[in-house]
């Protein structure tokens, strides 16, 4: 978790507080690292997935993390402004895509 803290450091996206949030409680087995933050101002939410693998996230993994989203809206009670995502795999091009037409600013990784 620090290396994430520092890595959103040097991006300039700086949290007042910065929880996990396990998948197992929103009902998914994925092996993917949720955190929630809450921005300077307070009342804004941040979702940051990080996700490690060595095999290629392709379109139908980025559906299924967005429905990740909207679980963990329902969770929390709120509604989450700012999606971030951390992708350290092969990324498809389609899937990339998808994420960012849907408001996520995806970083990629390659390893």
């Amino acid at each position: 978790m620090k290396a994430l803290v520092e890595y959103l450091n040097h991006k300039n996206i700086i949290f007042t507080s910065f929880k996990e949030i396990m998948p197992k409680a929103l009902g998914s087995r994925k092996k993917v690292s949720i955190y929630l933050g809450v921005e300077l101002k307070g009342k804004y939410y941040a979702v940051v997935m990080e996700v490690t693998k060595k095999s290629r996230v392709l379109r139908k993994e980025a559906d299924e993390l967005m429905l990740l989203h909207e679980k963990m809206e329902k969770y929390i009670d709120s509604k989450i402004t700012k999606k971030y995502i951390l992708i350290k795999a092969p990324l498809c091009s389609h899937a990339k895509t998808k994420l960012e037409d849907n408001g996520w600013k995806v970083w990629h990784e390659p390893q």
